[in-house]
């Protein structure tokens, strides 16, 4: 059944608990989101229409097309959402001392940035052919540089540098890795910032001996 989208949470998915999860975000925008990232997921990117898109979410295309033109340009909204607090952290952290606290609070608001971007981080791996055609994999993959020079020393034995490096991958793979595993989401997600900070400290020990 067609339909119009407002911002105030009108018609998403009726029926089910499709309809409430469609929902659960505020606006039309993030809806359109969840859901592409949905199809994506369950068909890859290059499988996945608009017009499917907004039979999921039960509107007309013509509704979905006042938001995003392409499904393009869903992704890089996507990705937006992600890189913003990326680049207010990376400034941050240029305006901060080099030092082992800066590096710990780099991750914990990293892990914030992170908190919803699971879904992302799920697509990204499973389509990694679309991703590096995109512009959008390629402007990440730039910001995750800028991250690694932030935590990492150029100067430190390479057993620390690993460790630095592997802090910031510990937390894209944990949010991955740990989705099938039971447990409470918040324990799990504490449980992978707890490891990337004890890298990125010991890498600092080490950096600092001999």
């Amino acid at each position: 059944m067609g339909g119009t989208m407002d911002d105030t949470g009108g018609t998403g998915g009726t029926g089910g608990t499709g309809g409430t999860k469609h929902q659960r975000r505020g606006n039309t925008r993030q809806r359109i989101q969840d859901v592409a990232l949905e199809l994506f997921a369950e068909q890859g990117y290059e499988k996945t229409s608009l017009r499917e898109i907004a039979e999921r979410l039960e509107v007309t295309k013509a509704a979905l097309y006042y938001h995003f033109k392409t499904k393009e340009d869903i992704l890089i909204s996507l990705f937006q959402d992600l890189t913003r607090p990326m680049d207010e952290l990376i400034e941050w952290a240029k305006e901060q001392p080099r030092t082992l606290a800066t590096k710990q609070a780099v991750l914990r608001r990293y892990d914030e940035a992170l908190s919803g971007a699971a879904p992302l981080f799920r697509f990204m791996q499973e389509n990694q052919a679309a991703v590096r055609e995109l512009s959008v994999g390629e402007s990440f993959k730039d910001r995750m540089m800028k991250m690694m020079d932030i935590i990492r020393e150029p100067d430190a034995p390479l057993t620390d540098q690993v460790r630095c490096v592997s802090a910031l991958f510990t937390m894209h793979a944990g949010m991955l890795a740990l989705k099938d595993v039971e447990g409470d989401h918040e324990e799990k997600r504490k449980a992978v910032l707890e490891v990337a900070i004890d890298l990125v400290t010991q890498a600092h020990g080490g950096a600092h001996q001999g």
